[in-house]
């Protein structure tokens, strides 16, 4: 296991990276804080589950995290996401990754529904939509993660906790640690009416069986 950054250099890198020039709300277009970011990669990194491997970032966004993958030694990521603004923002800071660091791991970037990716990966990264615009959306990526990748990295409320253990188990999976984050969203669209939101967020590593 080789760490190409620290912990900390990870986290002022992501956070460097661009975000959404004009986020949907109907996705729950987020972007990811870099230092939450850079601590659950660094967890996945410190278990073997990203160094030298092919990981799935799922409904990937601006690409933080699978950024963040091959910045700790990825063989390769793949970028998924069903809005292609999106993906050439997640692309854009691949190429300020790459240009920094040209040692990265492959890139490949798919403009697709997440329940059309059938790809089989060792890792699955994912921060996906909390099914609050559209019921069920966090349930599909879920059992997409667990049906493509041996070991998952799953981001959510923590007041879901339950429901990520049943899910896990229904798909013949288990949770093995759970780390848990007071996660800050900033204002950015015109309901919001703190500057900063905050909130418990946990992400669950789950292993298939």
């Amino acid at each position: 296991m080789v760490n190409k950054v620290s912990k900390g250099q990870l986290e002022v890198f992501l956070s460097r990276l661009e975000g959404f020039l004009e986020p949907k709300i109907k996705l729950e277009q987020y972007v990811m804080d870099g230092k939450i970011g850079a601590e659950m990669l660094w967890n996945a990194f410190m278990r073997g589950d990203i160094d030298n491997k092919i990981v799935g970032d799922l409904g990937c966004g601006t690409g933080i995290l699978g950024i963040g993958a091959l910045l700790l030694g990825a063989k390769k990521v793949l970028f998924i996401d069903i809005d292609q603004d999106a993906i050439i923002q997640a692309q854009n800071n691949f190429s300020k990754a790459k240009s920094e660091d040209n040692t990265l791991g492959d890139a490949i970037f798919l403009c697709q529904d997440v329940k059309d990716f059938n790809n089989k990966v060792d890792t699955i990264i994912q921060n996906p939509p909390f099914g609050i615009q559209k019921k069920g959306n966090d349930k599909i990526f879920l059992k997409v993660a667990i049906n493509t990748g041996k070991v998952v990295y799953h981001f959510g409320k923590t007041e879901g906790s339950n429901f990520i253990r049943k899910s896990a188990e229904a798909n013949l999976a288990k949770v093995s640690d759970e780390w848990i984050f007071e996660y800050p969203i900033k204002a950015v669209y015109k309901f919001h009416r703190k500057k900063i939101h905050r909130f418990n967020a946990s992400c669950w590593r789950i292993l298939s069986l």
